[in-house]
């Protein structure tokens, strides 16, 4: 906030300027200006780093000692008129350096930025497991990282069950040669089923049919079986040695088919509105420098992480050049083509079937996926409107445009026929690179300051008309009583004891009697009040459990609910001063029903510019203004408009 009206400080003398067409650099030639300006009646001088400073006189501002600058009567006469604009001069505009972009109809890309690292597509990686239990007596492949081709050996098992399983098959076939010159078919078929039952439990043993027709030809059964690569790929794991045994289950090697590769990513959850399944994500690696790659969106979380605040988004990357390896970290970004109301445009999927579970799949045509067999869906399930005919086109304008408070937009608006420049709030949508989306405010065509709109702002500010920092418009009167030429303020709360007061005199009739209790609690705030103005952590603790302990004893009220929610353990400095805005509130409501006695003297101060801007009022000791809110950095900041003093 600091910043802001420092800003506005540095930009306001020339901006002043600018609103009667002065220009100090080159005094001759606005010599009209300057008469005209001269005509003009001054109705009070400001102060442009405190506007609520209004003294009827050319001086020093009696908080920061800057210069005091005039306000003409005909500068806010209108105020509290509906709309709110500056009339600029061609030569003021030069001056001020302003320079307006017309509001425009135009579809934008966000691009959504990610980081990730690329892994092992878990579709395809393949295990081989014991599927007998027994004694691994050879392994062929005996370190990672070496491809395979399908059908490579692998290890050799020697396993009883195995060798039992090839007798059964060996006995079968003999079986069948000694019954084939018997009469009996009931015997041949009989026969050919144990045959064919033997030879199928050898296959579902993890024998190929070759090793059974070779078991068959010899009639012999093998003490060790070889056992071969069930897919080609990269050998990631191997879970076991020569010599070691083996129970049906144990994993034994891993492969891995690095043709096609997922890419973990992290998505903040304000970018998860311009993601959907099957979109295009552009990404690269330090590892191959200058090389853009290309992958498909096909898996979006549906659970967003606590701690981190991000989503994960799975994408699938062809990799049958073998280029990328798992581990490497990439930066990936997909570009979003963006209409009004946030709706994601894809034209390229217009009329296409997109699979749900396989988002790389899209056909032309309804079927089934190749790869999971479910059905396709149409593109517009997945999210997408393929039609940007159905889609309205929003309206853009650059991102210098608005000044942003935090919970307020506003922009000025050039009336080009009369030089007036507009405030006008504006609801933003998403920003996109360098433009803003306009969800309402404004219409197409109108002209938007660019450049020179905080000096615009900050003659508003001096004026007391609507602007940035002060939303409602309202003047604020001084921090001292120079003869009331200044005029009286509109307060933000009722003044304690009567509504109306002049000077630091609050006068109080038909009011209760403070009760006692209300006594430790006024005392306690007014010492919490001057800890934060030390910026004091552990002074301010202190009070603050001393407050805590006076509100026990209050009436049920809003005030006793607030200090019963007040917590004497800050972490900081910043957090007291946002309970104590809090409760400030509370208590100086609370005190209007009462007359207060003068034992317990107190002057009420008004800041504009604490809580964010918002404002606030806070009691203290003393006749020198001591700001709770912001401590050493502003101690002074502030205008004292009344006292505790009723009796």
């Amino acid at each position: 906030m600091k910043v802001i009206f420092i800003l506005l400080m540095t930009c306001f003398i020339p901006a002043h300027a600018i609103a009667q067409g002065h220009d100090h650099r080159d005094p001759p030639q606005e010599n009209n200006s300057q008469e005209n300006a001269d005509e003009k009646e001054i109705d009070f001088w400001t102060c442009s780093m405190h506007p609520q400073i209004k003294l009827p006189e050319a001086g020093k501002c009696p908080i920061c000692a800057m210069d005091l600058i005039p306000v003409y009567k005909d500068d806010h006469s209108d105020h509290d008129s509906a709309k709110v604009s500056l009339k600029l001069s061609p030569s003021a505009e030069k001056l001020a350096e302003v320079s307006t972009t017309p509001v425009i109809k135009q579809a934008v890309l966000k691009e959504v930025r990610m980081v990730g690292l690329l892994d092992y597509d878990e579709t395809r990686l393949t295990h081989i497991t014991a599927w007998v239990p027994g004694r691994i007596d050879r392994m062929f492949v005996d370190y990672t990282g070496v491809s395979v081709n399908k059908g490579d050996h692998m290890l050799e098992l020697y396993s009883p069950e195995l060798i039992s399983a090839q007798e059964e098959v060996i006995q079968a076939a003999k079986s069948i040669t000694r019954l084939r010159a018997s009469g009996s078919t009931l015997v041949q078929r009989s026969t050919e089923q144990a045959h064919t039952a033997a030879r199928e439990k050898l296959r579902l043993l993890g024998l190929t049919e070759s090793q059974v027709k070779e078991i068959e030809r010899r009639g012999t059964a093998s003490d060790d079986v070889t056992i071969y690569a069930p897919s080609s790929g990269v050998v990631i794991e191997r879970n076991a040695t020569e010599g070691m045994y083996v129970q049906t289950g144990t994993r034994i090697y891993s492969i891995a088919d690095l043709s096609t590769l997922w890419l973990h990513l992290d998505a903040y959850e304000s970018d998860l509105p311009w993601l959907r399944y099957g979109q295009d994500l552009e990404f690269t690696t330090q590892a191959i420098p200058g090389k853009v790659f290309h992958g498909t969106v096909s898996f979006i979380s549906p659970v967003v992480n606590q701690m981190t605040r991000t989503t994960q988004i799975r994408v699938n990357v062809d990799n049958s050049t073998g280029a990328l390896k798992p581990g490497l970290f990439v930066n990936g970004v997909v570009k979003a083509k963006v209409y009004a109301e946030g709706k994601v445009i894809d034209t390229s999927l217009r009329g296409k079937f997109i699979g749900p579970m396989h988002p790389e799949i899209v056909k032309d045509e309804p079927g089934a996926c190749p790869i999971c067999g479910m059905d396709l869906v149409k593109a517009e399930d997945l999210g997408y409107i393929t039609d940007d005919s159905k889609a309205s086109i929003p309206l853009i304008i650059p991102v210098s445009a608005p000044l942003l408070t935090g919970k307020r937009a506003v922009v000025y608006v050039k009336d080009p026929e009369k030089s007036l420049y507009e405030l006008r709030e504006v609801v933003l949508g998403p920003r996109s690179g360098d433009h803003y989306i306009v969800e309402s405010g404004l219409k197409e065509g109108e002209l938007v300051v660019t450049s020179g709109a905080f000096k615009i702002d900050a003659d508003l500010q001096i004026k007391g008309k609507k602007s940035m920092m002060n939303p409602e418009g309202i003047m604020q009167s001084g921090g001292h009583d120079h003869g009331g030429e200044g005029g009286s303020a509109k307060t933000k709360q009722g003044s304690i004891g009567d509504s109306t007061h002049s000077g630091h005199k609050i006068e109080s009739t038909q009011k209760e009697h403070l009760p006692k209790e209300y006594e430790s609690a006024i005392r306690a705030y007014l010492d919490l009040s001057e800890a934060l103005a030390s910026d004091d952590l552990n002074a301010t603790k202190q009070a603050a459990k001393k407050l805590v302990a006076s509100g026990t004893s209050l009436q049920k009220g809003a005030l006793r609910d607030e200090l019963a929610r007040l917590k004497d353990d800050f972490q900081s400095i910043t957090d007291a001063r946002i309970r104590f805005g809090q409760i400030s509130k509370t208590l100086l409501t609370e005190l209007t029903r009462y007359h207060v006695p003068k034992e317990l003297r107190a002057n009420k101060v008004y800041c504009p510019m604490a809580l964010d801007g918002a404002g606030a009022y806070w009691l203290q000791r003393g006749d020198e203004v001591r700001n709770p809110y912001y401590g050493a950095s502003m101690l002074s900041c502030g205008s004292i408009e009344g006292g505790l003093d009723n009796g």
